[in-house]
């Protein structure tokens, strides 16, 4: 009987052990950090691989050259796009774990609020950071999800363009680069209806697959966004109520002080009285 009753109350301990370890995960703060990693890797992924996968149009295609001499052309600014993918993907890994351990904190500040814990200056001042952080990072990817809704565009013409060609037949219909800046003025790569090239790129599967790409970037850039503004959801929220406790534990450490004066107070007068009688 001794050892059932003294495995009852381990697993009992147990138990709640798990239900303390699960409430002090701050769910809202892991949703928007699981939100955000995937929408990082979906935007740095797929634009990643529909940068390469331009590339190759360009070069199979449009027959476009890389310059050899240390010029600004579009595979130059297509490297560095992709270098700054590579920082992206880095520093909002690391950023996501800090929002993430910021959300760990608040919710043990708030939830100990009548323990040990102390909430300080400094822990208020992080989360005032944090927002006005997180308030930047959603402006920035707001620009880059419009700057991503470029390339989808470009691409959505011309996947049109090869639609059309295929249904009217002997339509004069051409794809110049030039158009959208990607080669210099003086240089034409055009690419019509009729020819070779362009109905092996409209069959290719690299056309079909970048814009795809592209179109999986995008929504990686707007779901990172739905979680920057998720993000400032719960850090307005958490700044909300550390703030209000801050107020109560002034509360609280005003009444203690103004109960242990009483209390010396009344202790005093009892020594006094007691001394007088005597």
């Amino acid at each position: 009987m001794e050892e059932d009753l003294d495995e009852g109350q381990t697993q009992k301990g147990c138990l709640e052990c798990c239900i303390k370890c699960l409430g002090g995960i701050p769910y809202p703060s892991l949703v928007a950090t699981i939100l955000l990693y995937a929408g990082v890797a979906l935007f740095c992924g797929c634009g990643h691989e529909a940068l390469s996968g331009t590339v190759t149009i360009l070069q199979n295609y449009f027959e476009v050259v890389r310059n050899p001499v240390d010029a600004l052309d579009v595979f130059t600014m297509i490297d560095i796009i992709k270098y700054v993918i590579y920082g992206i993907a880095s520093a909002f890994f690391v950023y996501g774990i800090l929002l993430m351990v910021e959300g760990f904190f608040t919710s043990g500040a708030i939830k100990d609020l009548y323990g040990d814990f102390k909430i300080t200056t400094c822990g208020r001042c992080v989360s005032a950071w944090f927002i006005m952080l997180t308030y930047i990072f959603m402006l920035a990817w707001l620009g880059v999800t419009a700057f991503t809704s470029i390339p989808v565009f470009i691409y959505f013409n011309i996947w049109n363009i090869c639609q059309n060609a295929t249904v009217l037949e002997g339509a004069s219909l051409c794809l110049d680069p030039r158009q959208y800046g990607i080669v210099p003025l003086l240089e034409a790569k055009t690419v019509c209806a009729g020819s070779e090239k362009f109905y092996k790129m409209c069959e290719s599967p690299e056309l079909d697959m970048t814009f795809h790409l592209f179109i999986c970037a995008l929504a990686g850039a707007g779901a990172a966004v739905i979680a920057m503004i998720h993000y400032l959801m719960v850090l307005s929220a958490n700044w909300a109520y550390v703030k209000d406790a801050c107020r109560m534990q002034k509360y609280e450490d005003i009444k203690s002080k103004e109960e242990q004066e009483l209390h010396d107070i009344h202790s005093t007068r009892s020594k006094e009285r007691l001394n007088a009688y005597t």
